[in-house]
């Protein structure tokens, strides 16, 4: 694979990403930051992901997982398994950014490159989680963090980790 792997993914203290096939905060901050990331490059995403967002995110080629072989989704391209998600994407410019969810990050954590995390710092009661990070595995390469505002209700720092 010639173009790099990356996750893209916001979680809470607890690892919580979702509850019900939705988000569990409205961040407009990480909102922008997930945009500016992943605008202009291959976003590959899980159906219910798909779901939650509900239309392919503009500016981006999509790839959506499925096992549903008969699934069809106008402006997306649907494989199903992540390998064929990746295989699919390698004639792609630039970075490939995996977007959820649990079980898709699952499957790329170990495939990947670099993490574009973004930590709210709350505790949030969820179904999905993202996988616990070995700490020994990744290199934090930046961290900003942020107080909590009027539109962004708790403090969140964003971090991009690269594997060593």
């Amino acid at each position: 694979m010639t173009n790099q792997l990356n996750i893209a993914v916001a979680v809470a203290d607890n690892f919580a990403i979702g509850r019900n096939n939705q988000l569990l905060w409205h961040m407009p901050a990480d909102l922008k930051f997930f945009k500016q990331t992943t605008s202009g490059h291959t976003v590959i995403m899980g159906r219910k992901t798909f779901d939650s967002v509900g239309k392919p995110l503009p500016n981006r080629r999509n790839i959506v997982v499925t096992r549903d072989a008969s699934l069809k989704i106008d402006g997306a391209e649907v494989v199903n398994s992540l390998d064929e998600a990746i295989k699919l994407s390698e004639d792609s410019d630039g970075p490939i950014f995996i977007i959820g969810g649990a079980e898709i990050y699952r499957q790329a954590l170990p495939k990947t490159d670099t993490i574009y995390l973004t930590t709210i710092h709350h505790t949030f009661d969820a179904d999905a989680f993202f996988p616990e990070i070995d700490r020994n595995e990744w290199e934090v390469i930046s961290s900003e963090s942020h107080q909590a505002d009027e539109k962004n209700k708790y403090d969140y720092t964003f971090k991009v980790l690269k594997r060593k």
